[in-house]
């Protein structure tokens, strides 16, 4: 599977995102009507309502915001490989996209280069254009699928390539660095808890820490559908 693949080509890639404000009762006028609106279509059982359902907020661009990227890659030096990871953060999201940005223009322009995330083409890539678009940044080429032939996309995706054409059910990354024997990435917080560590802990650096857990998961999980030899800790490198 992949095995064609030139890793040091790959930019492995994973967002985290909190609702726009810390609570449903902080959302202004016509915001929180049109969230009561989206909560209609969510709402499974008698009890939820809009403003039980308004920490899932996040997960969708329209209402959510994105508060840290964290991308990893491969490279060789001195003969010895290495996973380098890289951040950006914080409240500004104008200016962790406009990074974000900078690092795709400038490094991820060639035809030959790809963005790999666990369940990337249906959330991180998406999500991606469309808070880049609400903040009036330009998408990359690398990110744009807007009028690309299926094969000119520059996608990989883990979950993906483990359903091998079977779209039946959703493979969480949880689910696969478990059954992989990878370290999980969710042994601090998951994505469900990280609108509270943002909004009420006000712990931003616990979830950058938890994002980067995620990116070398998704590289050791591309690694293992290569049946290719593990990502030890010593090969790993955090940057600013």
């Amino acid at each position: 599977m992949a095995d064609n693949l030139n890793l040091e080509k790959i930019l492995f890639l994973d967002i985290e995102t909190v609702p726009q404000f810390e609570s449903y009762a902080r959302l202004p006028g016509f915001d929180k009507d049109l969230w009561d609106y989206k909560a209609l279509h969510l709402k499974k059982v008698d009890t939820d309502t809009a403003e039980s359902l308004y920490p899932r907020a996040g997960i969708y661009a329209e209402f959510g915001k994105i508060v840290c990227i964290s991308v990893g890659w491969f490279m060789t030096e001195s003969n010895r490989r290495y996973f380098i990871v890289k951040s950006f953060w914080g409240d500004d999201e104008t200016d962790l996209l406009l990074k974000f940005r900078e690092l795709l223009t400038n490094n991820y322009n060639k035809s030959s280069h790809l963005l790999c995330a666990h369940n990337g083409k249906e959330f991180d890539f998406p999500y991606l254009c469309r808070r880049m678009l609400l903040n009036k940044v330009r998408i990359p080429d690398i990110l744009n699928i807007g009028g690309k032939k299926p094969w000119e996309v520059q996608h990989l995706d883990t979950m993906d390539m483990w359903r091998f054409g079977d779209y039946k059910s959703y493979t969480p990354l949880k689910l696969l660095t478990h059954i992989f024997n990878i370290p999980s990435p969710k042994d601090e917080i998951d994505g469900s808890e990280v609108w509270h560590v943002y909004w009420k802990d006000k712990d931003l650096r616990r979830i950058v820490k938890y994002c980067q857990k995620d990116v070398v998961a998704v590289a050791r999980l591309l690694l293992a559908l290569r049946n290719e030899g593990e990502l030890n800790d010593s090969e790993i490198v955090i940057t600013d």
